[in-house]
């Protein structure tokens, strides 16, 4: 087969295949990772949340406490915060597919390992093994995805990628619901296990280091490669422009707001509306899947209008922390009714449209030998400042204020994102030109 033809277009570099190779399947195989990594997702979600639909079996036959049941979930958050840094590093340096297949056997078999847990303390094992298995799989997973796809969409793919975990936490809930109903709560976490090992399989056996090397688009800033063929940027450059640090900060703080929702959204409807907490659940899984709809229009807006302006990355995911913050914060002030319905859900769909223009930015203001830790740093920064901090803090709040009262205070977190999006907006195109002169071999 001749080699491919390598050409510049517009801000990438791509291997063009010669007449003698197969175009279909060029254009085929990057969708395949991106189905296959998104899939993996979908499972890692599953595998984390389906502990929620059984809380009430596993209370009753351990006689567990609330907090006891609290400590399962937690400890999985908790320890996807502390590793995702170093594993996603360790998924740099050693091979970003060979990774992918470890930490999904690693949480498939410790979701199995749940399914014969004998008592609450093995259980609890088993959880941290999942933790570690899905450490470094959302940053790792979306560098493999966003290697093969060109640079205009980048926003899309992120967005659409992390809304991969919304998907996966009501799939998660609503099919281990049932199998525990129907067979028994140890039949949740078989399931989801099996399920995990079969998508390992078709990645080990589909995809390699090896084709996505063969299908890998360039990034060029400024119209020239930002290092050389089998160069690696220094780790410092993670943290080196006022840009990236503010695209972390701002992230971090606008999931604050979707971590809350997560947590607390039930409860609130429970609480306020009074339903019953099968209801108030029904209805908060319609919002987190609306959460996830609104990632993935809001990186599908990002992309349409920053093709061609790439600093319109910033000005979007401005004006969705805006938009989260005016209409959440109006309608848990207002009466409840259904005026309040509607504004928290415009406020919902926007809380984490942030997540593919930040995605993005990080991706574009470091160099892609580092890619996956760079994500992984984000990750941390979404986990420490946001997921885990949101439903923490609001409890805090609660237990002072009421549930009602802490819940109009958390829009106003949207005012750190605020500050820090802006921060980063001014100084982006300095920010960009500092990495081009910070990219060296080493």
């Amino acid at each position: 087969m001749a080699a491919p033809i390598t050409e510049r277009v517009g801000d990438t570099i791509v291997d063009r295949p010669s007449a003698s190779a197969a175009p279909r399947a060029r254009r085929f195989f990057p969708w395949l990772v991106f189905a296959l990594t998104f899939a993996l997702l979908l499972s890692d979600y599953m595998s984390r949340q389906v502990l929620s639909a059984v809380f009430p079996f596993l209370k009753v036959e351990w006689a567990l406490t609330d907090t006891e049941l609290g400590g399962l979930t937690s400890v999985v958050a908790l320890t996807v915060g502390l590793l995702a840094v170093p594993l996603s590093l360790l998924g740099d340096r050693w091979g970003r597919v060979k990774s992918i297949v470890l930490m999904a056997s690693i949480w498939s078999l410790a979701t199995a390992g749940s399914a014969i847990a004998a008592n609450y303390e093995q259980l609890m094992l088993a959880r941290v093994f999942i933790g570690v298995g899905e450490a470094a799989y959302g940053s790792v997973g979306l560098a493999v995805v966003l290697a093969v796809f060109p640079v205009y969409r980048r926003a899309s793919l992120t967005g659409a990628f992390l809304a991969g975990g919304s998907f996966g936490s009501v799939l998660g809930v609503a099919l281990g619901g049932a199998l525990a109903v129907q067979f028994g709560w140890r039949w949740s976490f078989a399931a989801m296990a099996i399920l995990g090992l079969v998508l390992v399989v078709a990645y080990r056996a589909l995809i390699s280091d090896k084709k996505l090397e063969a299908h890998r688009v360039a990034t060029l800033t400024d119209g020239q490669p930002v290092t050389a063929p089998g160069g690696r940027a220094k780790l410092r450059t993670l943290f080196s422009t006022p840009s990236v640090i503010a695209a972390y900060v701002g992230s971090g703080l606008q999931l604050f707001i979707a971590g809350s929702l997560f947590a607390w959204l039930p409860s609130y409807l429970g609480r306020a509306y009074g339903l019953a907490p099968d209801k108030a659940a029904g209805i908060a899984a319609i919002a987190i899947l609306l959460m996830g709809t609104g990632m993935i229009v809001c990186g599908a807006v990002t992309d349409r209008l920053a093709r061609t302006v790439a600093i319109r990355k910033w000005t979007t995911a401005i004006v969705y922390t805006t938009a989260s913050l005016v209409f959440l914060g109006v309608g848990f002030s207002l009466p409840h009714g259904g005026a309040q319905l509607l504004l928290l859900a415009i406020g919902v769909f926007f809380a984490a449209g942030t997540a593919g223009p930040a995605g993005a930015m990080v991706t574009n203001l470091t160099h892609e030998s580092i890619r996956a830790t760079a994500l992984g740093t984000l990750t941390l920064a979404n986990n420490l400042l946001g997921l885990a901090a949101g439903s923490l803090i609001t409890g805090i709040l609660a237990d002072r204020f009421g549930l009602a009262g802490a819940m109009q205070i958390v829009p106003v977190v949207a005012v750190g994102a605020l500050i820090a999006l802006l921060i980063g907006r001014k100084y982006y195109l300095r920010s960009l030109a500092k990495v081009d002169a910070q990219s060296v071999i080493r």
